[in-house]
């Protein structure tokens, strides 16, 4: 994970919330709307002047609301620092409210150098060096695409060589859902003001944002403590949530105080989604792993990793002559196997054949039978749509791991509607399924049976997981963690960051592109004992 999303606060608010949470500051606490508006001039200023102390030129683009009056008063404190400024007025000065229109007054009052958009375009754009170009266009309240001028502003915004710096959120950018609304700002630096918003970090919004700095302007602490403060929709969590749960082992610990995962997976031709699950499970601390099966996947999976217990559903004697007999042997193995399980996981590489059904259907009457904890992934969470659409019946004892495209099958939708509103999928599917759910994807997103109310959005990660096996990984870390005695849904929610920060710290090392899920392995082992990581 960046340092910048390190420093980064935990609640994370909608555009409503943090609405909410100025009119507190202003109505109950004391402070001045024009004061805040300074405030976060001076600190989107500053941090420009942080990352690029070279600047010797601002464009700041500006509309007609608070965000105009926070690009307004950033070129006063550009003047007042004899940087040249210059604002392009997009917005109708005649719609700025009483804050904003003070500080357009502000402006015209030191001298500011300002222009039409109109008259903007129709002159040659003088090229300046060590610029930086400044969106103040649209904030937060955005509700709709983006349009007609504004939408022009943006592409010039998008096309210039200086970096780009978006005051609050990039215009464009839904604060809600981490979507684009049209056409979007994609900056270099997002300074952003009072809450954290939830679509910045989900969904496109991280393609947009750029680096992030939160500042909260100094309001006091009651504005967000308050009995009329509202409470965060979503809370970020990263790897330091993970290490409050990875205490030390007790020196008497063992191989079975430590937890047996069975893993079930890996129909012909797709063994190594079930190895690499399995594999992550014992990288993760799991005392025992056992794989159910093809039997012709053995040799590469001891070849890999001999710790496996391999069980193939091909080896029984009396399998070949007389397939009724086998059958019932197979039913009895995998009986005994899942009674001794601490943590089941079902789904990497399995397939959706009759061999894969039968499987999944032993595996959750005996999850259902032991309560013993169930990861469900890959083709598994098909055969549960299935099983739902035709019985109805949801167990809930069990922890779903779908990317948008399993989602979109689950919730009878397609990917764009997953991602459309990537929080509001993630609580149809708890409503429907029950258990803890994940919505992989940039910001992953959780939500437990056990506060249903509340989501969870995982900061770590990075654009090299976009390869095969990296859900396989994960299924087989929540899987260990929670075989070692972490609640499932806290097993969800420390997996989940420790998988991300594993990417992380294997990019940081050889780079994204070309990060494969083996390349995590070591990472994991290291982050699973974190008195161990370098500090």
């Amino acid at each position: 994970m960046s340092d910048s999303l390190v420093k980064l606060p935990n609640p994370l608010y909608s555009a409503a919330q943090v609405r909410q949470l100025d009119s507190l500051a202003i109505d109950k606490f004391g402070c001045s709307g024009s004061g805040l508006m300074q405030l976060a001039a001076k600190a989107a200023f500053q941090c420009i002047l942080t990352r690029w102390p070279k600047t010797q030129f601002l464009r700041i683009f500006v509309g007609c609301g608070n965000n105009a009056g926070d690009g307004f008063l950033c070129a006063v404190l550009a003047k007042e620092h004899a940087i040249p400024c210059e604002i392009i007025i997009v917005g109708d000065l005649s719609r700025l409210g009483p804050d904003a229109g003070s500080a357009y007054q502000k402006a015209k009052l030191n001298n500011v150098e300002m222009c039409e958009f109109e008259a903007f375009l129709a002159r040659p754009v003088a090229a300046h060096e060590y610029a930086v170009a400044v969106d103040a266009l649209l904030g937060t309240g955005l509700d709709r695409p983006v349009t007609g001028k504004f939408a022009r502003a943006i592409e010039i915004l998008n096309s210039t060589l200086a970096p780009v710096v978006a005051i609050d959120i990039p215009s464009g950018l839904s604060a809600d859902t981490g979507m684009p609304l049209g056409t979007v700002v994609e900056a270099d630096l997002t300074v952003t003001f009072i809450g954290l918003k939830r679509g910045m970090l989900t969904g496109h919004g991280r393609d947009y944002c750029g680096e992030i700095v939160f500042h909260d302007l100094d309001i006091p602490l009651q504005v967000y403590t308050s009995p009329q403060s509202p409470i965060p929709s979503v809370r970020r969590i990263d790897i330091n949530f993970a290490t409050s749960y990875l205490v030390p082992r007790k020196a008497s610990s063992h191989k079975g105080s430590n937890g047996h995962v069975v893993v079930i997976g890996g129909d012909t031709g797709f063994g190594g989604a079930a190895i690499l699950c399995a594999e992550a499970a014992l990288r993760s601390g799991a005392g025992l792993v056992s794989v159910i099966s093809r039997s012709i996947h053995r040799p590469a999976a001891l070849a890999r990793c001999p710790e496996l217990m391999w069980h193939g559903t091909e080896d029984f004697s009396g399998s070949s002559a007389n397939p009724s007999l086998a059958g019932s042997l197979i039913d009895a193995k995998i009986t005994d196997l899942l009674n001794k399980a601490t943590a089941i996981v079902i789904g990497p590489g399995l397939g959706r054949s009759r061999w894969a059904l039968k499987l999944f259907n032993e595996v959750l009457s005996r999850s259902r039978a032991t309560s013993t904890p169930l990861v469900i992934d890959a083709d598994a969470l098909h055969l549960l749509k299935d099983r739902m659409d035709s019985s109805g019946a949801c167990y809930g004892n069990w922890v779903l791991t779908p990317h948008p495209g399993e989602a979109a099958a689950m919730l009878d939708t397609t990917v764009v509607g997953v991602q459309q509103d990537r929080f509001d999928s993630i609580r149809k599917l708890a409503e429907i399924y029950g258990g803890s759910c994940l919505l992989k994807g940039s910001g992953s997103l959780m939500i437990h049976s056990s506060d249903p109310n509340a989501i969870e959005l995982c900061s770590e990660g990075n654009p090299g997981m976009g390869s095969g096996g990296m859900g396989d990984l994960l299924a087989g870390l929540i899987a260990a963690l929670i075989s070692q005695g972490i609640a499932p849904d806290k097993g969800l929610s420390c997996a989940v960051c420790i998988h991300g920060e594993a990417a992380d710290l294997a990019a940081e090392n050889t780079g994204e592109r070309g990060l494969v899920a083996s390349d995590l392995l070591p990472w994991l082992r290291r982050l699973v004992n974190p008195s161990k990581m370098p500090h």
